[in-house]
């Protein structure tokens, strides 16, 4: 058992980072219950498209609204204890949802309520959390020490979590939501048990009002050419990705004909590559300069695109899903990593704000382009919408991505926070 923990976790990241990868990992399966249950919890309560529709919007509003001033409170604040607060609020208001579910008084408003402000809670949550990796481990670990939390979150948010969803949800609409808010609960405990480094807690931002400390973030990012660049590129190809998957299920539907247990296999095979991903970051990361990385994965984002707007078969459909999951896995394993190196800590909350509006901002922006695109000239418009977007931007971005891979060298003079 030592060695398997040895493996998953080595004990040269340190004691507190693994009370943060096993609190995530907890909160993360909760999560991932509720991914499943809360849109079945909805269509209980209505099958009104608008309001269907309005429950995934909710879910990804407050970080658009409150992403940058969470990331203020972060630089402000005792981060760990902001995770814990935050997500002892999201498991106050499952129990009050638990408590309307048994008792009858449910209905669409309290659902569409709750998921406001379990997102609000959540943002101040995950960007926070974020923040507290660079904090423990030290800088030539952060690769390693993201692909455990992201793995996590894969496995937990994306994997197991949703199909234990569905299946509580069939036991009893209440199950599902009190296993999550045991999860999240658990998860505050388990992260009260971190410390952090003393040198750590000191290098926090002196207040200068929010509306201040927020333009410094901002201007932060954009002053640094690497970091501007980076969010720029989550923003567009976020941009594309969420036109191509907003029809997702319709292209299942429609273009494969695969059925509604088809477009389950669809998205297992979109996990099952980012499980791959994971079990080969730590090769890959020995081995292959992160220029290389970034650079090949935008080029397999790309060519996923070009692939499912030409396809009609089902199991070529499934295989691109794989090679596509485990390039998201590396991607956003290697730009957390690279940002966190480049990235000051007393302005990682701040920035990490940003890039959150940047990649929450764009799956919206890019699901209502899709949705015009795909009524106006059909299925597979949003994927050539994908292809041609991505290769545009990839062009102009491709010598800029070798200068995002060493964005670190620019805080090189920065003391190590895991030191010393």
């Amino acid at each position: 058992m030592s060695r398997l923990v040895e493996t998953a976790l080595p004990s040269r990241l340190g004691t507190p980072f693994r009370w943060l990868v096993l609190s995530s990992w907890t909160t993360n399966i909760g999560d991932g219950i509720a991914v499943a249950a809360g849109p079945l919890l909805i269509a209980s309560e209505t099958r009104e498209p608008f309001l269907v529709a309005l429950g995934a919007l909710l879910g990804y509003l407050p970080a658009l609204l409150f992403g940058l001033f969470a990331g203020v409170v972060a630089d402000r604040v005792d981060r760990r204890l902001l995770v814990a607060v935050s997500d002892g609020s999201r498991a106050v208001v499952i129990a009050l949802l638990v408590t309307t579910i048994v008792t009858g008084e449910v209905n669409i408003a309290v659902v569409l309520a709750a998921i406001f402000l379990l997102g609000t809670a959540e943002t101040f949550a995950d960007t926070s959390a974020s923040t507290l990796a660079p904090m423990l481990v030290p800088r030539r670990d952060l690769g390693l020490a993201n692909a455990r939390i992201m793995g996590g979150f894969l496995v937990g948010n994306q994997l197991a979590g949703p199909p234990i969803g569905a299946f509580l949800f069939g036991l009893g609409h209440v199950w599902p939501f009190v296993t999550q808010g045991v999860c999240v609960a658990l998860g505050v405990l388990l992260v009260l048990r971190m410390r952090l480094p003393v040198r750590a807690e000191h290098e926090r931002s002196e207040p200068a009002g929010v509306r201040a400390e927020m333009v410094a973030g901002l201007r932060w990012v954009l002053a640094h050419a690497a970091v501007r660049t980076l969010v720029l590129t989550i923003l567009i190809f976020n941009i594309t990705f969420g036109a191509a998957w907003s029809v997702l299920v319709l292209y299942s539907l429609e273009r494969l004909h695969m059925g509604a247990v088809g477009f389950g296999l669809l998205t297992s095979a979109l996990a099952a590559g980012g499980v791959l991903g994971m079990l080969g970051y730590g090769w890959m990361e020995r081995h292959v300069s992160l220029g290389v990385i970034m650079r090949g994965g935008l080029v397999i984002e790309t060519l996923t695109h070009l692939a499912l707007a030409v396809n009609t078969l089902p199991w070529l459909a499934m295989a691109v899903m794989v090679v596509f999951g485990a390039h998201a896995f590396v991607w956003g394993t290697t730009s957390q990593a690279v940002r966190q190196r480049a990235v000051p800590l007393a302005l990682q909350g701040r920035v990490n704000g940003v890039n959150r509006i940047a990649t929450m901002g764009g799956i919206v922006v890019g699901s209502l382009v899709g949705g015009v695109v795909a009524g106006r000239w059909g299925v597979t418009a949003p994927f050539w919408f994908g292809f041609a977007g991505s290769a545009v931007f990839l062009v102009l971005l491709w010598r800029q991505l070798l200068h995002i891979a060493h964005a670190d060298e620019e805080q090189a003079d920065l003391p190590d926070p895991a030191q010393g």
